[in-house]
């Protein structure tokens, strides 16, 4: 099999990291990486560091891997879409629900594979529980919670916490549970003097009847990466920042403390820690983009679920501008 000859566009925060994992898979070539500020994380290692996409495309490239600002995702796509490059573009998919619409339909038009790059569905704790899930581990789903939490990366100016960082969590969600949503209710804040917000709480329902929240901000002085999902077993816990996923049973003996057994609607029972292999997310997510392109492998994420994502932020910040909830 032809190796794909991959570009990757963008050389900061997390395009140094695509560099690193296309550079040492050996089913794939580095031929071209490109960014107008130059190789501050001197990623290069001898390569020639190309202005922006047209020299990258110039370069003959058939698979790109788009990690620049979300404000420059709309153009570098339509661009290598037209050239009939395979692309794999950094969530979230577009700045706009018109421009990622405008993405989705270009690539789908040429025939060409159009990844978004979630990477928290690659993490091995969510990858567990999906399965445990999508085999009626739980039995019934109730609700999931996620809470994602940190300081404000100053690498970010573009877009607010929603669309970097809840966006992630409005994906996990519909994915795990293998629903899309169907109402959501938010509130945000600006805490920070940014001119995008950096809190926001949302809560929602989906198609399926299952509860959903989401804790997201930037103003959080810890990373904290959690996803609970209950159910009529008890609950599943992914702790996604260290990749630990924790099975909380419901207790299977009546409580013979009155009190508590009045307060609490089920007991508790054994608490059980999965051991699982921890690769790491980003190749993990690489490897489905590229089995894609050459096999046909559907685990990526495409860029209509990016879309469909899209509409959820969208109504996750049209809810917390008029304080109504928003049906999709």
């Amino acid at each position: 099999m032809t190796k794909l000859r991959v570009g990757v566009l963008g050389l900061g925060s997390m395009g140094r990291h695509h560099v690193r994992n296309v550079r040492e898979n050996d089913d794939v070539d580095l031929v071209a990486i490109a960014d107008p500020n130059g190789d501050r994380f001197e990623v290069a290692q001898g390569m020639e560091v190309l202005s922006g996409v047209d020299e990258m495309i110039d370069a003959g490239i058939n698979a790109a891997i788009v990690a620049v600002p979300t404000v420059y995702h709309h153009e570098a796509a339509l661009k290598l879409a037209q050239a009939g490059v395979h692309t794999m573009v950094e969530k979230p998919l577009a700045a706009s629900l018109e421009q990622g619409t405008e993405v989705v339909e270009a690539f789908e038009e040429a025939g060409l594979v159009g990844a978004v790059g979630y990477v928290e569905r690659c993490n091995p704790a969510l990858l567990e529980m999906r399965r445990l899930l999508s085999e009626n581990f739980l039995g019934e789903i109730y609700q999931i919670s996620t809470r994602r939490q940190s300081p404000f990366p100053a690498r970010i100016s573009d877009v607010g916490v929603v669309k970097d960082l809840a966006t992630h969590d409005v994906d996990l969600t519909a994915w795990v549970a293998g629903s899309p949503y169907k109402s959501v209710y938010a509130q945000t804040s600006y805490r920070s003097g940014r001119e995008f917000e950096d809190m926001v709480t949302a809560s929602a329902r989906l198609e399926n009847g299952v509860l959903v929240s989401h804790l997201v901000n930037w103003l959080t002085p810890f990373k904290d990466r959690m996803t609970i999902v209950t159910g009529e077993r008890g609950a599943l816990v992914a702790d996604t920042a260290m990749s630990d996923l924790t099975f909380y049973e419901n207790g299977k003996f009546p409580l013979e403390w009155e009190q508590i057994a009045a307060f609490r609607g089920v007991s508790e029972g054994v608490v059980t820690r999965f051991a699982l292999i921890k690769r790491e997310p980003l190749r993990v997510e690489h490897e489905h983009f590229f089995d894609a392109i050459q096999n046909g492998g559907s685990e990526h994420v495409s860029m209509r679920e990016g879309l469909q994502t899209m509409r959820v932020v969208e109504a996750v910040l049209r809810s917390a501008e008029s304080g109504e909830a928003v049906q999709l």
